[in-house]
């Protein structure tokens, strides 16, 4: 029977793959010490240095993003007020219309 699979927290992640980006010790050193795969530190070590440039992003350009998602999202609130205006027109003649059939239907 296969033992429970370990679950490492973000903190034991970070620890092990800036000991790795360091240099000083091999893999192999690094695994042994951390109880953990030398895969597993190769793998932690190429994300972070895949993510490390997101840290130092200027935040500044998430907000023209930000901008043009708020744009959209004004233009389609103005699409759907248009669309439950003219659903509340096309309603109100249809109940009209019903209503009066239903009246003459029964008054006779």
């Amino acid at each position: 029977m296969a033992g429970k699979r370990r679950v490492f927290g973000p903190a034991f992640k970070a620890k092990a793959a800036l000991a790795a980006a360091k240099g000083d010790r091999t893999t192999a050193q690094l695994a042994s010490q951390f109880g953990i795969y030398t895969s597993q530190v190769t793998a932690w070590k190429k994300q972070l240095m895949a993510q490390v440039a997101e840290l130092f992003a200027d935040g500044r350009q998430r907000r023209a993003d930000q901008a043009t998602d708020e744009q959209e999202l004004y233009e389609q609130i103005g699409r759907l007020k248009m669309e439950v205006e003219w659903l509340k027109k096309s309603c109100r003649g249809l109940l009209r219309s019903s209503g009066n059939a239903s009246t003459q239907t029964t008054s006779t």
